[in-house]
């Protein structure tokens, strides 16, 4: 009687057996790609630092977790990519979390006029147990925070006058965050604040439909402001830190040593990040001199006018927030500048 052959048998069942392990097991050990999401441009120290902190990734994870940047807000205004991120429709975002402020209070604080005067305290306050607890708050919004990626202080731009005086404040129309604090400070100091995501802005200008903004230097520069700004006031009256976050949702389905992978990139992304725009903000002044803008700096007297005009407004939102975070907010500011 002639043997029958089992092997093609054997090699029917171990392909179905394969087949079925891979519907079961979690698709985060194969390539995963994500999309982030930015509003710079790529030379700024934010954008650069992304373009790291992709590639850092890629090479962790030899490859299994690739992330495409998009800057210049290609993917739509910082609100709009903060939802996509909580909806998992969009995996990771980069910018400031001005617009969740209504529904995360605390984050209101960052708006407070002059709460901050050196990137140093900025930067040991935000690593520290009050920064990472503001991160560990977004989880119920489906966002896991990565880091504080760092942020500038910002100033005053305009195309009608020369800022050198509180006073040449009153009646402009300047482009502020969408921010209830920082709409409510800039009224207090007879500014006509007027909210406008960042992507509508340049155009904005451009038309005169606002008079000028309010950010950093090398925002202004990267983004060509001198074109539709002629005058610059250094005022340094709030520092705006952003953030690196990453949709729940998606983090979710990769693996543990995938997750830490991410997690340690982010924070080599933050220091470099945090040193390249320390390095570009020195000369960000002087070129955005060089190619026509009027630059004047206010003296304390008047910064101190700016204080006492929005004093009303931060023991408002003080209360607002709740004014025992305040007080503990602001006391690791001071340890921090005490350090210094």
């Amino acid at each position: 009687m002639k043997a029958h052959s089992f092997a093609p048998q054997r090699k029917t069942l171990l392909t179905a057996l394969l087949g079925g392990l891979c519907l079961f097991a979690p698709w985060s050990v194969f390539a995963a790609e994500a999309r982030l999401g930015h509003g710079f441009t790529e030379q700024h120290p934010r954008g650069l630092a992304m373009a790291r902190f992709a590639a850092d990734v890629a090479k962790a994870t030899n490859g299994q977790v690739k992330i495409k940047v998009f800057a210049n807000s290609s993917l739509g205004s910082e609100e709009k990519m903060l939802q996509s991120v909580q909806s998992g429709v969009q995996e990771f975002y980069l910018g400031s979390l001005a617009p969740f402020s209504v529904r995360k209070k605390e984050l209101q604080i960052f708006d407070f006029p002059f709460l901050f005067s050196t990137d140093a305290e900025v930067a040991k306050v935000l690593d520290g147990p009050v920064g990472q607890k503001l991160l560990d708050s977004l989880a119920d919004t489906g966002l896991i925070g990565l880091s504080w990626a760092g942020g500038a202080f910002r100033n005053i731009a305009n195309s009608k006058r020369p800022i050198t005086k509180f006073e040449d404040l009153k009646g402009l129309k300047i482009r502020v965050m969408q921010s209830p604090v920082a709409i409510e400070s800039f009224k207090a100091m007879g500014v006509n604040a007027t909210p406008m995501a960042y992507a509508e802005v340049f155009t904005a200008l451009e038309i005169h439909a606002i008079d000028g903004l309010e950010h950093p230097p090398v925002d202004m520069l990267q983004n060509r402001i001198f074109e539709v700004q002629k005058y610059l006031a250094i005022s340094h009256h709030v520092y705006t830190p952003v953030s690196l976050v990453v949709s729940k949702k998606w983090f979710s389905t990769l693996t543990a040593d995938q997750q830490a992978a991410i997690r340690k990139a982010a924070i080599s992304a933050r220091d470099f990040q945090r040193a390249e725009e320390i390095r570009q903000t020195k000369d960000a002044v002087s070129q955005l001199q060089a190619k026509g803008m009027t630059v004047t700096e206010l003296g304390p007297q008047e910064l101190e006018k700016m204080r006492q005009a929005v004093k009303p407004v931060i023991e408002k939102f003080s209360s607002s927030i709740g004014s025992d975070y305040v007080k503990r907010f602001y006391k690791e500011v001071e340890k921090a500048r005490q350090a210094q």
